[in-house]
């Protein structure tokens, strides 16, 4: 990509290119010399830039700095959850017995990683009310895979094979329905009502001997508890049926609400959206499945399991791997995304009961002071309490000819990332803003007079707003051109 600006080091590396300039020395080879591979696999020339050392860090930094990032401004993405990384949590991972141990390791010589293994299995069973948890999966998407496939082998293994259609609710994230689908099942859209909880008449008439479950997040990503759980959860049960829970959203719960006190039969945890792991590109997922004592026999492989009767001089080690005797099998390559566990662990401990409890009513003070500061001027469609996220309508702003794309690009122009555009999809000209519980007043007080003077900007000169962004390095882009068509390789200027 085109960084921009007249700097040097605003140009591409290759165009930095010089022959003869080198960035580094290797070291003389210190292995056995190796066969090279099959002549006709190999390119007779590679066309890498010849580049000093300086001239690389002068390119990666500068363009670095071109991007948003959590480390110098606000987030306000909305569904995505956390955007906090402390620090505490990277150096506790990077101690050598955590960052120098090797997956295949004898059980026997790294019992302390696998104790803490075992005590996030038991924070997150105790904050979920869920008994029994697995932390192999390496992301919220393959959690939800993997719960959607302990559904299924447990209705098999009681010879339920009748059961086909999963229902999702419409304002459902989108790889509910992709992830029960990938496990085979037909997808049912499950139709919210008027104040956003789920449709009970719709859910009666779906509720039948050829449903599965429904998966279903809470709160919703229409940011609001729904008020019908208790008896989604009575109906589902009734049918024969089994409540999935997205936890994407768990951050509005923390230390108020246990999803297996409220029926939930499994859920999958986002570590990276309610414990501070990173997230998207800052690092690799975690999304560990907890579940009712009905469904742990079919946990993903493995969980760590501790010996209750190992005595004292006993050099049989306390810590295990085990596999569930009905597991659905291992669903990555070793027992799940060891740093990110560990960090996740980090925070839990950093934070306490009391902390916790404390994301849950900052989380939701904080969207409730955007609500009640910004609805003015944006649209609500489901005009109620909000928990963790607010989600706002752009339709005023649109009748004006300025849409929520041109309020989420101006923004940019105002120091800040964009929040979620056009999601759920139920919502027209969507804007779901998620301040987090981890910012102050001050900040949201400059966001909301940014998204104020967006406003003011709409009327007086729309066109501003739909020519933004104006100050960034890239201007506005054809999205849909460099979707169907993406410049992904460098071509030399003639």
């Amino acid at each position: 990509m085109q960084t921009g600006g007249s700097r040097s080091t605003g140009k591409l590396l290759m165009d930095r290119s010089s022959p003869g300039r080198m960035g580094v020395v290797p070291p003389p080879l210190d292995v056995p010399a190796q066969e090279m591979p099959d002549q006709a696999l190999l390119r007779g020339n590679l066309d890498l830039p010849e580049v000093s050392e300086p001239e690389v860090v002068q390119y990666f930094t500068n363009l670095s700095q071109q991007n948003f990032s959590i480390d110098t401004q606000f987030y306000p993405l909305g569904s995505c959850t956390m955007k906090y990384n402390p620090k505490i949590n990277d150096e506790v991972s990077f101690l050598p017995g955590f960052a120098g141990i090797h997956p295949r390791q004898p059980v026997e010589t790294c019992q302390g990683a696998l104790e803490v293994l075992y005590r996030l299995q038991e924070f997150l069973a105790r904050i979920s009310g869920m008994p029994a948890v697995s932390l192999a999966t390496l992301a919220g998407a393959q959690g939800e895979l993997a719960g959607v496939l302990m559904m299924r082998a447990y209705h098999q293994s009681r010879g339920d094979a009748g059961r086909t259609k999963m229902a999702i609710p419409d304002s459902a994230h989108g790889t509910n329905p992709s992830s029960a689908s990938m496990a085979g099942f037909d997808v049912v859209t499950l139709p919210s009502d008027r104040a956003g909880n789920v449709d009970l008449e719709a859910l009666h008439e779906l509720a039948g001997p050829d449903m599965v479950g429904v998966m279903i997040t809470l709160p919703s990503t229409l940011g609001i508890f729904d008020a019908n759980i208790v008896e989604v959860c009575r109906v589902v049960h009734e049918a024969g049926g089994l409540v999935y829970g997205d936890g994407a959203n768990m951050n509005a719960l923390l230390g108020r609400v246990k999803l297996g006190d409220l029926g939930f039969d499994l859920i999958h945890s986002n570590l990276h959206k309610t414990f501070s792991t990173p997230h998207g590109g800052g690092g690799p997922g975690a999304g560990p499945v907890c579940c009712s004592r009905a469904l742990a026999p079919f946990l993903a492989a493995p969980i760590v399991t501790k010996d209750a009767k190992k005595k004292a001089g006993d050099d049989a080690p306390e810590y295990r791997l085990a596999q569930p005797e009905q597991s659905i099998g291992k669903i990555s390559g070793f027992h799940g995304n060891f740093g990110v566990l560990v960090r996740a662990y980090t925070y839990i401990r950093t934070l306490g009961e009391s902390g916790l409890k404390s994301i849950s009513s900052n989380a939701v003070l904080n969207a409730n002071y955007l609500m009640e500061a910004l609805r003015d001027i944006y649209l609500l469609p489901y005009d109620r309490r909000c928990m963790h996220e607010v989600v706002f309508s752009a339709d005023l702003q649109k009748e004006r000819g300025v849409s929520g794309l041109d309020v989420a690009k101006r923004l940019l122009d105002y120091g800040y990332h964009a929040p979620t555009m056009y999601f759920p999809l139920i919502v027209h000209e969507a804007l779901m803003i998620e301040p987090t519980e981890s910012e102050t007043r001050e900040t949201l007080d400059a966001f909301i007079q940014a998204l104020r003077d967006i406003d003011r900007e709409s009327q007086e000169n729309p066109d501003l707003v739909r020519q933004a962004p104006h100050t960034t390095p890239v201007s506005r882009l054809d999205e849909a051109a460099a979707a169907r068509r993406p410049d992904l390789r460098w071509t030399k200027r003639e």
